[in-house]
């Protein structure tokens, strides 16, 4: 096994393996102290940055953080890498890289062909050593488009979201949500439920609801229920109308396995869905969460730090090709990212990985009530990722879920977000929201059009 080392101030600082290296070099969060791999002190971790810095692209292609034959992700990195993508980088070390990344030849068409040569421990080694501004720069020169039943991705565009949960999957309170969000402008990215059971009939009342709503009003959005993979194939089996099959995934086979997935099952979710055919103008038909500190919280890290995990879970997202993936960031509390700062960092570290792997990145600028954070930390994150050119984020009303109890973003951000950089919805879902009357050119209207609030509420009954 290689050791890595490098010189500071006449002391030589060595690291014993690869997952060690990027530990060390990880910007500081709590996770990964709690894991006992992170950097001691700031000198370590600009030993670790500087040696990972002068490490060749190539090294990524030979040396596995987690071993080949105990883990299927990592066969599945392997053996999905496309050689003649990664061509145009394969001398470069990862400063070097992400020195490329920065110019002007990294344009967006060569990102878009860069992104199958590269590897998930790649991208999340350049990232250790990117500043924010690098992060948000890069980042935005990489837009990812996907469709369903509209066109999600593109430049100039933010789309949202809209979450309309409720504490007992109560239809009417769900429709009421459902309404709040459309009047403002919410809801291209999908209208998505977080169920409060498992309970395959509320799943159908509620997915049946939807597509009521969605058809009878000819909205150009999708809806998804985020059950288990398992309970989608089943409802499409029983034929209830789903459009997007969702799972939360994570970046090791143990992990996955403790969410009772593997890829197999993944891939089996994604061929029922396709075999609906309820997609107008794409065929992109899977939803995936992630999060930061999700296999370390499963005992299922192999000792690798939780932000390398993390963009390797976006290996098994791409094999999926999903309309929508979404980082929620802040979810799994301080004991993985302790405060506004960690927050912030990891929710610009989870988009640049993202985009830069071609995969439509979303985040849940979110945190919970015993984080070292508050809205303020949210509205700095929210812009941010604006400028980065996030694909879409999250709309609920008040941005405070009453049925996970976490802080989000609301309606409200959504508007201010795409006011203040000059964006618009998905084209589709733009021209409904005219044709409708619920906006008027760049302006929200203030109500909807006669007869549809009344006609939400029918379809929740």
């Amino acid at each position: 096994m290689p050791t890595f080392t490098h010189s500071i101030a006449g002391e030589t600082h060595r690291f014993d393996s690869l997952a060690e290296l990027m530990a060390k070099a990880t910007p500081a969060r709590s996770g990964d102290a709690l894991a006992g791999i992170a950097a001691a002190d700031e000198e370590v971790r600009a030993a670790a940055q500087m040696a990972l810095a002068d490490l060749p692209l190539a090294t990524f292609l030979n040396e596995m953080v987690v071993p080949y034959e105990k883990d299927e992700v990592t066969r599945l990195i392997v053996d999905t890498h496309d050689a003649r993508a990664f061509r145009p980088v394969a001398a470069l070390t990862v400063g070097g890289f992400r020195d490329w990344l920065l110019s002007d030849e990294a344009t967006p068409a060569a990102l878009r062909a860069l992104a199958p040569g590269l590897t998930p421990e790649m991208v999340a080694a350049v990232s250790k050593i990117c500043r924010n501004q690098d992060l948000i720069l890069i980042a935005r020169k990489a837009p990812v488009t996907t469709a369903f039943r509209n066109t999600i991705g593109l430049p100039g565009r933010l789309s949202t979201r809209l979450q309309p949960n409720h504490p007992t999957d109560d239809p009417a309170g769900v429709a009421a949500s459902i309404l709040d969000g459309l009047m403002f402008g919410n809801g291209d990215a999908v209208i998505g439920i977080n169920p409060a059971s498992d309970s395959l009939a509320a799943a159908d009342q509620l997915l049946r609801m939807l597509d009521e709503v969605i058809s009878r009003h000819e909205i150009p959005t999708q809806s998804c229920v985020l059950t288990h993979v398992t309970n989608s194939i089943e409802l499409i089996s029983r034929g209830t109308p789903v459009d997007l099959v969702f799972q939360s995934i994570a970046g090791t086979e143990a992990a996955n396995r403790s969410f009772g997935i593997d890829l197999a099952l993944l891939r089996e979710g994604r061929e029922a869905a396709l075999s609906l055919g309820r997609g107008t103008v794409g065929n992109n038909v899977m939803y995936m969460e992630t999060g930061q500190g999700s296999a370390l919280s499963a005992n299922a890290h192999h000792g690798v730090d939780q932000q390398t995990l993390e963009a390797r879970t976006y290996a098994v997202a791409r094999m999926c090709e999903p309309l929508l993936v979404n980082t929620v960031v802040g979810f799994i509390g301080p004991e993985y990212l302790y405060d506004g700062r960690q927050i912030l960092r990891a929710a610009l570290e989870d988009h640049f990985c993202g985009k830069l792997l071609g995969l439509p990145m979303g985040c849940d600028i979110c945190y919970t009530n015993h984080a070292e954070a508050d809205q303020n930390d949210m509205d700095n994150i929210l812009t941010l990722l604006g400028v980065a050119g996030i694909t879409f984020i999250m709309g609920i009303p008040g941005s405070d879920d009453v049925m996970l109890n976490y802080q989000t973003t609301s309606f409200h951000d959504a508007l201010y977000l795409r006011k203040v950089l000059g964006l618009k919805p998905a084209p589709e879902f733009d021209d409904w929201l005219q044709r409708t009357g619920i906006f008027k050119g760049e302006e929200l209207a203030g109500q909807l059009p006669a007869g549809f609030a009344r006609a939400i509420e029918r379809g929740a009954a």
